[in-house]
């Protein structure tokens, strides 16, 4: 074997896995048969791509940028990392979005930054638009988005010739109100656009507040009227989209606006019901958006599920409290069968129950001896020691007294 064929051989072998040396020991041609060694197999071993100088992790939908912007106590380092008004607005709707419960502890902040940035016409009419798309394309924003709407215009300082913000908004709606009746005809994205948009007008009906002539907080009596035309345009159309977003604002806001209703002597809401039990009988809606329908009647008549109670006080009886019952004992039959005090046999079963406590006169329930001295039960037993245990307990007493004397 030349020294050519021998460098081939230690590659391979390094490649294979054999420790250098180890080739003295391949039998050749001339050398003796020896007993093969078992080869142990080198596991490649894994490089973790893990390192401790890997960035920081964030979930989907976690706005890094938005959170350190708004750790910041400075008001100027507030918005310092946002080029635009739209950007910082946006990112901040989209936190609402997602984190929903920070509102309470982030709007004050974000009206305050608003206040130092918005300062123009143009920048509170975007403004304005940002927040009406977002709670109409978004879904479930509407009732956040109408919070936010009612926060902005009792806090927005800024309020130009065109309008305050809350001016604003209103004329932004009325916008899309105008198109009612196009909307309501049109294909079937138009159509979900213009529901989106009447349940963020029954969301602003109901949470955005204006202050009377007196001081008193009142609703928007042109939303109001609003959502009846709304209403009407709905019906007038009744395919099964209309029908639906109809069945939604009415269970979102039916008892709040019949309430106004007939505390102006209309009797608007006993003409929406006629018209509803006509479009059940006539209308070519499908059998599910019928049976809403019908359903939605049953919540009206019986008072959109609000109860009122006659007096602050009733004493409960099994007649008028469904719970009356609830804290009395669960016990069961021979069977396994449960009854409780609503049975009818129950006062017969658990009369058996004490009879048969009867057998344990002398124990409470927890398990406290109640009986007194010479109880003829306890005189019955014998209290001799058992001849083992008596020797053991002497021979116990002996070893003791033997330690005590040492």
């Amino acid at each position: 074997m030349d020294l050519g064929s021998h460098s081939t051989l230690n590659e391979h072998l390094q490649q294979t896995g054999v420790p250098s040396g180890s080739q003295d020991k391949v039998s050749g041609p001339d050398s003796r048969p020896e007993v093969a060694e078992p080869q142990v197999s080198v596991v490649p071993v894994v490089t973790s791509k893990l390192s401790v100088k890997a960035p920081e992790f964030y979930p989907s939908g976690y706005n890094q940028n938005f959170n350190q912007n708004f750790a910041d106590s400075s008001f100027e380092d507030r918005y310092e990392g946002y080029l635009t008004l739209a950007e910082y607005v946006q990112d901040f709707l989209n936190h609402l979005t997602e984190q929903p419960g920070c509102f309470e502890t982030e709007i004050e902040l974000f009206a305050e930054t608003l206040n130092g940035w918005v300062t123009a016409d143009e920048a509170l009419q975007e403004l304005v638009e940002l927040i009406y798309q977002q709670a109409t394309s978004v879904p479930n924003f509407s009732y956040m988005g109408a919070r936010l709407c009612n926060y902005l215009s009792h806090h927005l300082t800024i309020s130009p010739q065109s309008g305050n913000f809350r001016q604003l908004l209103l004329q932004r709606c009325r916008t899309e109100y105008e198109n009612r009746d196009e909307a309501t005809k049109g294909d079937e994205t138009t159509q979900k656009q213009f529901h989106s948009f009447v349940l963020f007008l029954a969301e602003l009906y109901l949470n955005l507040e204006i202050k009377g002539t007196k001081g008193q907080v009142t609703r928007a009596e042109i939303l109001q009227e609003g959502l009846r035309e709304l209403l009407n345009a709905l019906f007038s159309n009744p395919v099964d989209g209309n029908l639906i977003c109809a069945v939604k604002l009415l269970k979102l806001t039916g008892s709040v606006l019949e309430d106004a209703w007939k505390e102006k002597g209309k009797n608007d809401m006993e003409e929406l019901i006629q018209r509803i039990e006509n479009v059940v009988l006539d209308a070519n809606c499908s059998r599910d958006v019928k049976h809403m329908l019908l359903k939605l009647v049953e919540l009206r008549s019986s008072n959109w599920g609000r109860v009122y109670g006659t007096s602050p006080y009733t004493e409960a009886t099994p007649e008028n409290d469904p719970n009356y019952f609830m804290n009395e004992p669960t016990f069961y039959t021979s069977d396994g069968v449960p009854f409780t005090a609503a049975d009818p046999d129950y006062q017969e079963k658990y009369q058996e129950l004490l009879e048969r406590e009867d057998f344990f006169p002398d124990y409470e329930e927890n398990g406290t001896d109640l009986s007194g001295p010479g109880d003829p039960y306890f005189d019955d037993i014998d209290d001799e020691m058992d001849p083992e245990i008596e020797e053991a307990y002497e021979k116990f007493c002996l070893e003791s007294e033997h330690k005590r004397k040492q």
